[in-house]
């Protein structure tokens, strides 16, 4: 069994990857990397992830409104039979083939924004994975799901990669979806219209409770930290005076970021409107 610094380990050997040469190692970076699928997607037992069974589903949430197991997406479940077409709907637009939503807590408002180039990398790289021939029970909704997360999603394109403001935020608003977790929880979805990134969602699992933080550019946030310090926070999961950050932040997923991702995030974190704490 793997532990969680033994993937961090490995993670980070991997962390020179810049651009892609092919779809299936883009989608590697990706799934492995900034998206850090398997930290819901990966059973963890006593020691951290399992990662003989990585990608194969686990208890992810279980609270007042719902509890969510994350599905076993390795080539020995179901999505083997879908097309990579469908699979792919799955992932931006929450919905499977039989025309059933998927529920949260899956980042359906930051997966919608999603390139289609990047999201075709992410299916070919789930092709290539192992496969866990294990399938856990259907997640139980004690909330009433919407009828869709949005309109389909026809096509989307990507900023140019690289250290940028613009760049940064196709990564924290889509792929990495810091800003879903980031900010306040409204019935109707993250209230991204008037609270982006000031924090306060609550997360429960076996660490207990963990509440996101504020992470605009407030006293209530990240004012008074430096470029390093942020970026020690997002990789590491290690505040400025030493003590660890909660998770379920992916710590040693997102630490296999390019410099240039990192750099691209923290800009635009800056750039974000300064917001108080609800």
């Amino acid at each position: 069994m793997k532990t969680l610094s033994t993937l961090a380990t490995g993670l980070a050997a991997l962390g020179g990857i810049a651009a892609a040469e092919t779809p299936e190692a883009r989608g590697e970076y990706l799934v492995r990397g900034i998206m850090g699928c398997g930290n819901c997607h990966t059973p963890i037992g006593p020691e951290g992830f399992v990662m003989e069974q990585e990608l194969g589903g686990r208890l992810v949430e279980d609270n007042d409104m719902f509890t969510a197991y994350a599905p076993n997406i390795t080539p020995g479940s179901r999505i083997a039979d879908w097309t990579d077409a469908k699979l792919a709907r799955a992932i931006r637009e929450g919905i499977r083939p039989d025309g059933t939503l998927i529920g949260p807590p899956m980042p359906y408002s930051a997966y919608r924004h999603i390139s289609d180039d990047d999201l075709s990398a992410i299916v070919a790289f789930l092709r290539t994975v192992d496969p866990v021939d294990t399938e856990g029970p259907a997640s139980e909704y004690r909330i009433e799901l919407p009828p869709s997360y949005g309109p389909p999603v026809e096509s989307v394109d990507a900023p140019p990669r690289g250290a940028t403001e613009a760049y940064g935020e196709y990564l924290a608003m889509g792929l990495a979806h810091c800003m879903e977790c980031h900010t306040p929880m409204t019935p109707r979805g993250p209230d991204y219209d008037a609270r982006l990134g000031a924090g306060g969602f609550e997360f429960h699992g076996p660490w207990g409770i963990s509440v996101a933080s504020n992470i605009t550019p407030h006293a209530d946030g990240l004012d008074g930290y430096d470029d390093g310090e942020i970026k020690a926070m997002i990789t590491e999961g290690i505040r400025p005076d030493g003590s660890a950050m909660l998770p379920p932040m992916p710590y040693p997923y997102l630490a296999r970021m390019t410099d240039d991702d990192l750099e691209a995030i923290v800009r635009y974190l800056r750039a974000l409107p300064a917001l108080p704490n609800g």
